[in-house]
């Protein structure tokens, strides 16, 4: 029997450490730049024209990476990645590098303890649509043979995986929007199993193309304010009318406390807990008041070891959307009674966009980066707060949070009833 199996470590060492953060958004193209504009109230939303007939479905708004992933990565690992892979690979690098290691193959034992969780909600959709196109119009000699790997889901998490030499599994959970967020509970699972002493977690999605953009307005989910691209996401906002697609990915180096100990590991949050819950109400709406949500919130905090009392911050799913934002807050106000008015809450989608399966993820980042600063991220286009949602949600300017010991919830929702919660605590 191996010295690991004769000595397991005690559940407080299996506990989950965050030791490294990476992103790539619209507002930048790392964690710095990322979170230095978010806080400046910069947003990423802008008009673009991706072609073809104007018309009321037609769409205009978008959230483009600040950085095209193809200027990081190598142009060879670029031409064999569809983008979502690429902006995990680049999200990935920065976490791993955060974490304090040189690069990815020096993540510890060959991999046999390094593991990998990458969600995605449309995954590899424009690489199965530029094939087909293909297919159509030049025959199917001239189809990559690379199509089908990167039209799979797990295209991201087992590129990824590659990159760390990942061998104590490889992971690609789908659950819509909610998928970064769960990829995050998986991934705080194997810690706490002695699966892994490292995944690499996260979230990615590059899906800015006009069938997705068209669908979404067709399900009348999008903001139709072409004439102020800035001010068009508003999450709980009063004149909310919905969200604007982005695309990135966020990446999370979660680490069991030994193991961060051991090798001296700066520690930026503890992952404390995760709520998967689901509505079974309909594939595209929540559930009334919010019941879903307030489940996997509450479950979150039991796992945690929590009570709402403990919670001073939350970053909220909060996409802009009339049904989605008012069942949310209806959620919170369920969680924390009497006591929702301390609980500082940030909505930050209307800076970078809903960025769907990788906003779970870009949002968990934020949530660390939060408890770190002590600073709650401002909402860029909140005009006036919707009066039914009765939330303390931060305006246009930061706010700071108390001092003595933070912990936080982010949530995650998504089409299909897919609810996540995840319950962060600060390093100290």
């Amino acid at each position: 029997m191996s010295p690991r199996h004769a000595a397991d470590p005690a559940p407080e060492e299996r506990a989950a450490v965050v030791t490294g953060l990476g992103l790539t958004t619209s507002l930048g193209g790392d964690v710095p730049s990322t979170w230095r504009a978010l806080l400046d109230g910069v947003c990423g939303v802008e008009r673009v024209d991706f072609g073809g007939p104007a018309g009321p479905a037609q769409v205009y708004l978008a959230a483009r990476a600040a950085v095209d992933p193809t200027t990081v990565l190598s142009s060879a690992k670029a031409a064999h990645c569809d983008r979502s892979a690429q902006f995990a690979l680049v999200a990935a690098r920065e976490a791993v590098r955060h974490a304090g290691f040189p690069g990815p193959s020096a993540l510890a034992g060959g991999g046999s303890r390094v593991a990998v969780v990458v969600g995605v909600g449309l995954g590899g959709l424009t690489s199965v649509l530029e094939q087909n196109h293909r297919l159509q119009t030049r025959g199917p000699g001239r189809v990559s043979p690379r199509a089908i790997p990167v039209m799979l889901p797990n295209h991201p998490a087992a590129e990824v995986g590659l990159m760390v030499g990942a061998k104590a599994g490889v992971h690609a959970p789908v659950s819509a929007c909610a998928s970064g967020a769960e990829a995050l509970a998986q991934a705080l699972g194997m810690i706490r199993d002695g699966r892994a002493d490292i995944v690499v977690a996260g979230g990615t999605e590059a899906a800015l193309h006009p069938l997705a953009l068209a669908g979404f307005a067709r399900l009348q989910a999008l903001s139709l304010r072409h004439d102020d691209p800035k001010g068009a996401s508003r999450p709980f906002d009063a004149d909310r009318d919905g969200f604007v697609m982005g695309e990135g990915a966020g990446m999370l180096v979660v680490e069991s406390a030994a193991h961060a100990a051991a090798r001296g590991a700066h520690v930026h949050g503890r992952l404390s807990g995760a709520g998967i819950t689901n509505d079974s109400h309909h594939v595209a709406q929540p559930a009334p008041g919010g019941t879903g949500c307030a489940a996997a919130v509450d479950a979150a905090l039991r796992d945690a070891g929590l009570v709402p009392e403990q919670i001073q911050h939350v970053n909220a799913h909060a996409t802009s959307t009339p049904l989605g934002d008012l069942g949310e807050a209806r959620a919170l106000h369920s969680v924390f009674a009497k006591g929702v008015d301390d609980v500082t809450v940030s909505a930050t989608k209307g800076a970078f966009g809903h960025t769907l399966g990788a906003a779970g993820a870009i949002e968990a980042v934020l949530t660390v980066l939060a408890l770190r600063d002590r600073t709650a991220p401002p909402a860029c286009s909140l005009q006036r707060v919707d009066p039914e949602i009765g939330l303390n949600v931060v305006g246009r300017d930061p706010a700071a949070l108390p001092s003595g010991p933070l912990a936080a919830v982010t949530t995650s929702m998504g089409f299909g009833g897919h609810n996540v919660a995840l319950a962060f605590a600060g390093a100290s």
